[in-house]
């Protein structure tokens, strides 16, 4: 691989990671609106009041108990999906970011002096 092919590898590898670190922030913004939305839901099947508060912006609007559970639900149900597709786009970016990672090494060990892959090797070897 020439420099400039590994230059290119190199910065892919950054922009993959500085994305992977974007989806894991949103993964557990999600995963906290999700346990949320489910301990919201929880307590309202608890109760057995008919009317409950709603927040709706800066203000709690008094709302049929039955209509909040679903809209709670709903709520929990979409977290939940957008939940799953970015697990799956971490996982993706997880798989490419280690097959760049492999790449880069593999190419990097091609440019090292032989005597540098060798002491590179025996210096693995004694840890």
């Amino acid at each position: 691989m020439d420099e400039n092919a590994m230059q290119q590898k190199i910065l892919e590898f950054e922009r993959n990671r500085n994305q992977l670190m974007g989806v894991s922030g949103q993964k557990q913004q999600l995963q906290v609106q999700s346990q949320t939305l489910k301990l919201t839901l929880e307590e309202l099947e608890k109760t057995k009041e008919k009317q409950v508060y709603k927040a709706v912006g800066n203000i709690l609007i008094l709302s049929d108990t039955t209509k909040v559970k679903k809209d709670v639900k709903e709520k929990m149900e979409s977290a939940e999906l957008r939940l799953k597709t970015i697990q799956k786009q971490e996982e993706s970016l997880v798989n490419k970011l280690n097959s760049l990672k492999g790449e880069i090494e593999l190419a990097q060990k091609g440019s090292l002096p032989e005597s540098q892959v060798l002491e590179t090797e025996e210096s693995g070897k004694k840890k």
